[in-house]
């Protein structure tokens, strides 16, 4: 490993993360941008994952991605129902 990889690998050790819905360490840095207009069901997850393991705070959560409280909850009971398929948004009737 060069010198500037390790620099970075350790930098990135230090940074808070929680564990992704894909069983991987999750930073800030990994969230869906900003911008995020798509929500394909992994950004739902990874965003719901950081507001559980305190990356960021249902307010950060809802100001950064402009939802609203009730919609992040609603992923946050689909996840609790029915897994990652329950954040689908087609074919929701199969989940309800």
């Amino acid at each position: 490993m060069t010198a500037a990889a390790q620099t970075a690998a350790t930098q990135r050790s230090k940074e808070p993360y929680v564990i992704g819905p894909d069983g991987m360490p999750l930073t800030l840095a990994d969230l869906p941008p900003k911008t995020t207009k798509r929500w394909v069901i992994r950004r739902k997850a990874e965003v719901v994952a950081a507001v559980r393991g305190g990356l960021l705070t249902l307010e950060e959560a809802c100001e950064r991605y402009q939802l609203t409280v009730e919609e992040f909850l609603a992923w946050q009971k689909a996840i609790d129902q029915y897994g990652m398929p329950g954040l689908r948004a087609t074919r929701v009737q199969q989940y309800r």
